[in-house]
């Protein structure tokens, strides 16, 4: 099944609802720094989120080191950002 890049409106959107995430300089892939009270709570994040991934068939590509996540978004078969990397940020907010 083909995955549709998000439209130049559709980001626009996403990033308007999504303040703490930021456009990539290509414009291809959102991205953000979550900060916890110490490693575990970090982990822990890595994990609802990893759950929550499986269950999407999308992953994120994401460093970690002690309390810092970092977090980059993008659908690879779209080219650029799609409904899935859209899903995927928000689902993340919620997992907080």
């Amino acid at each position: 099944m083909a995955v549709t890049r998000l439209t130049d409106a559709e980001r626009d959107t996403l990033l308007a609802d999504l303040p703490d995430w930021t456009l990539r300089g290509d414009g291809l892939a959102i991205a953000r720094t979550f900060k916890f009270a110490d490693f575990s709570a970090a982990w822990g994040f890595m994990n609802r989120v990893a759950l929550y991934a499986e269950k999407a068939d999308h992953h994120p590509e994401w460093f970690n080191v002690y309390n810092r996540v970092e977090v980059t978004l993008t659908t690879h078969d779209a080219n650029g950002l799609s409904a899935r990397d859209d899903a995927m940020a928000r689902a993340m907010e919620t997992f907080l």
